[in-house]
């Protein structure tokens, strides 16, 4: 029975299905909880097969000039693994240089921070000062004494970790990020080997309706033109960033402009937050080289402008026509993808994005999620 009417205002009946309401939070938490888990997996899995998308229009190109699948996909596989080592041979240099000036850019920043703020007398050196003390007073019965000098370490619960430790965690991280490079290669080179024989498959696994068949046909294709323009996009524009960051940095004069712009382009790849860390990044290396306000704002000012030009005029323009999806959803499914697997998450958020509204476009009972991604 509907609700009576309060001073002239309707009231719309409201049922809840308690049981199926706690059915599926339970599901949406058993979900979220498997993509955490099973990350190390489906990163890899997600980033072969979004790569392959973006390579396959190559190989199919080289078929329609007659030339075999496999070797297509052997071509164009060594093309782009021999592009990369071209110029990463080209601007190895300049990282070398970046990682051998950590230590002198470390000292330097200490010094340049101590003068800023006061070598005596500052703030930050009085309450350093006070908490010393405070922290004397409380574990040495209220008698200050004076700290013995000890050189400085990282403390665990286990004792204090040496630097040998840190150098095999870091080439732990090393290592694991080569073997799943190798693994992204080797699938990327199956997949375009493959073809089409899983599109076939899916397909054939609908059953024998026509019309389901015809539908997955259409998600199919919709998820493989959105996600192909989409990545060709990203190739164009984060190129075309690294070129203008490379150029603007050159005439500026900043210290390994190249290996700043090809980590500038990279970083591009996440929307919104990797133009941030550009800018703070290649800021506070102007610092360090130039000692002066001018050139700081002026390399952080050209990373942020550029970022803003080719992010807001052509990124998020061929996006809207790409996509059809709105900025706000598009911001909201980074923090989610963010959230869960971080930085690969804001990688990855944007295609999954498209991917999923493809299929909620098609599917019956998705219209919702169709509706709050679309424009």
């Amino acid at each position: 029975m509907d609700q009576p009417e309060e001073h002239g205002t309707p009231r719309l009946p409201l049922h809840v299905d308690a049981r199926g309401l706690a059915l599926g939070i339970i599901a949406t938490v058993v979900f979220l909880y498997a993509l955490q888990w099973g990350r190390m997996f489906l990163v890899p899995l997600l980033l072969g097969i979004l790569i392959a998308y973006t390579l396959n229009p190559l190989v199919c190109w080289l078929e329609r000039w007659h030339v075999r699948r496999a070797l297509g996909t052997t071509l164009v596989t060594v093309a782009i693994l021999c592009g990369m080592a071209v110029v990463a041979d080209k601007v190895h240099g300049e990282f070398t240089n970046i990682m051998e000036e950590l230590p002198a850019a470390g000292r330097k920043l200490s010094r340049l921070v101590a003068t800023t703020t006061g070598a005596s007398g500052g703030t930050l050196q009085r309450i350093q000062a006070v908490a010393n003390e405070l922290e004397q007073a409380t574990t040495g019965g209220g008698v200050l004494r004076k700290p013995p000098k000890k050189p400085l370490a990282v403390v665990s619960e286990g004792g204090s970790i040496k630097v040998i430790d840190l150098v095999w965690a870091g080439s732990r991280g090393l290592a694991s990020f080569l073997s799943q490079a190798i693994m992204v290669s080797f699938l990327v080179y199956f997949l375009l080997l493959s073809g089409d024989t899983f599109k076939r498959k899916l397909v054939k696994l609908t059953g024998p309706s026509l019309s389901k068949k015809k539908i997955t046909v259409q998600i199919l294709e919709e998820i493989n033109a959105s996600i192909q323009r989409y990545m060709f996009m990203l190739l164009v524009t984060n190129v075309l960033l690294a070129m203008l960051t490379w150029i603007a940095f050159i005439l500026i004069g900043l210290d390994n402009a190249g290996a700043w712009a090809i980590v500038a382009g990279l970083l591009h790849l996440m929307p919104y937050f990797g133009s941030l860390l550009v800018t703070l990044a290649t800021g506070l290396v102007a610092w360090l080289q130039f000692e002066a306000l001018s050139p700081v704002l002026l390399v952080a000012g050209a990373s942020l402008g550029l970022a803003t030009v080719v992010g807001l005029l052509v990124t998020t323009l061929m996006t809207g026509r790409i996509a059809r999806m709105n900025s706000a959803a598009v911001f909201v499914s980074l923090l989610f993808w963010g959230w869960l697997w971080g930085v690969w998450g804001l990688l990855l958020g944007v295609p999954l994005t498209v991917i999923l509204k493809a299929v909620a476009e098609k599917v019956e009972g998705m219209e919702v999620v169709a509706e709050l991604l679309g424009e």
